[in-house]
């Protein structure tokens, strides 16, 4: 077995890093500070080629995998998790899910638009009362004939007041329960009917948009549906399964900005005389630490390896979805402690890296939810697909 990069992917690594160095980095206590979220950021990911993994070059794909797009993210959650969003919500989230069960105009309208940048994507699904029973969801679309007519609310989706076009998913028969949902293609800015507005009471993530999405018989296309009618289910949890990894991956970016702070600060951080690097607890903080980023690391590319080799990966993709949630809070909170009094202060890193941190123990599948997912796989009630 060979754990190393190809050289390929070492020149990805590489552009994804100074990318997040000389765009990001400059204005991001700016950013931070006024939660600003900047489109134009979005358009030069995708020109570089950030958002193409896993897509036909006919659609603007680049030819890379997963791994790929994990080994980019990892980059640009070191210096911001904010900015690890959009490679679910360009690519990994739309643009793999319209390219698996859309029809070839579906893919030639919208995946294009995703891949470049030029059209700012999202996925709705959580609701005011719905987040891990996703077959609980109250928003409907009913069939009028010549157009589907949506009614309901959805709340906590990225980029909801910034979107484009995106996935829907809403109730099309409510005694069919998880059979009855469907999932559609809306374009938000150009459909009546529909209200956005931005959450600004978030712990964290400053920079990537949350907000919520009223529907009030808002009309869309007939052939708006992605798939089949009653689908919905089965498209969400293919869905979430991809954008699983990059909800790791920004784990894994976390995880190693909290590893190299701290060890940073370590070494430049004097007590007693001494710095504090060479007391013992310092250094088994930051051995757990590192040894949990690398343990991360492996889980992480393995479960992206798999997708790309179409093999099964539910199981590898929630563990290693759950591990690198779990340890990048860890970190956090460790290097929080090796800060001291400066860690709990906005000046430094330290407290946004838990901030930050602490979503990955919710989105896409709670910590729970990917435990429940393991344990019925482990214990062989469920295949891992």
């Amino acid at each position: 077995m060979f754990f190393g990069l190809t050289e390929e992917q070492q020149m990805v690594q590489d552009m994804a890093k100074k990318f997040a160095e000389n765009e990001i980095l400059p204005t991001l206590e700016e950013d931070e500070a006024n939660h600003r979220f900047r489109p134009e950021l979005v358009k030069k990911m995708g020109e570089l080629g950030f958002f193409g993994c896993g897509i036909p070059e006919e659609y603007g794909g680049n030819g890379m995998g997963l791994l790929e797009s994990v080994i980019m993210a990892e980059q640009v959650a070191k210096v911001s998790a904010s900015w690890r969003l959009p490679f679910n919500m360009q690519n990994i989230g739309p643009s793999l899910t319209v390219n698996k069960f859309g029809t070839d105009e579906q893919k030639q309208k919208y995946i294009p638009g995703w891949v470049s940048g030029e059209k700012i994507g999202f996925f709705a699904i959580t609701e005011p009362n719905t987040g891990s029973d996703v077959a609980s969801m109250k928003t409907t679309a009913t069939d009028k004939g010549d157009h589907w007519e949506i009614n309901g609310q959805k709340m906590w989706i990225s980029n909801a007041h910034f979107g484009d076009y995106g996935l829907l998913y809403a109730v099309t028969d409510k005694d069919a329960k998880y059979k009855g949902l469907t999932c559609f293609i809306i374009d938000l800015k150009n459909t009546e009917g529909v209200e956005t507005n931005g959450i600004e009471t978030k712990a964290g993530l400053y920079c990537a948009p949350t907000g919520e999405i009223a529907f009030d018989g808002a009309k869309i296309p007939k052939d708006s549906v992605l798939g089949k009618v009653g689908d919905g289910f089965k498209i969400c949890m293919w869905q979430l399964n991809n954008t699983r990894i990059g909800c790791a991956a920004g784990g894994l970016g976390i995880s190693a900005a909290c590893v190299e702070a701290s060890i940073q600060y370590a070494n430049e951080r004097t007590q007693f005389g001494k710095k504090i690097g060479s007391y013992q607890m310092i250094q088994a903080q930051i051995a757990e630490m590192d040894a949990e980023h690398h343990a991360t690391q492996l889980l992480v590319y393995r479960a992206a390896w798999l997708k790309d080799q179409g093999l099964p990966n539910q199981y590898e993709t929630s563990i290693a979805k759950y591990y690198a949630a779990e340890a990048a809070v860890h970190a956090a909170n460790e290097c929080m402690k090796i800060f001291g009094s400066y860690g709990f202060s906005t000046e430094y890193p330290a407290e946004r890296f838990l901030r930050d941190s602490k979503s990955l123990q919710t989105v896409e599948g709670t910590s729970n939810i990917q435990k429940l997912i393991i344990a019925g796989i482990a214990l062989g009630d469920a295949p891992n697909r």
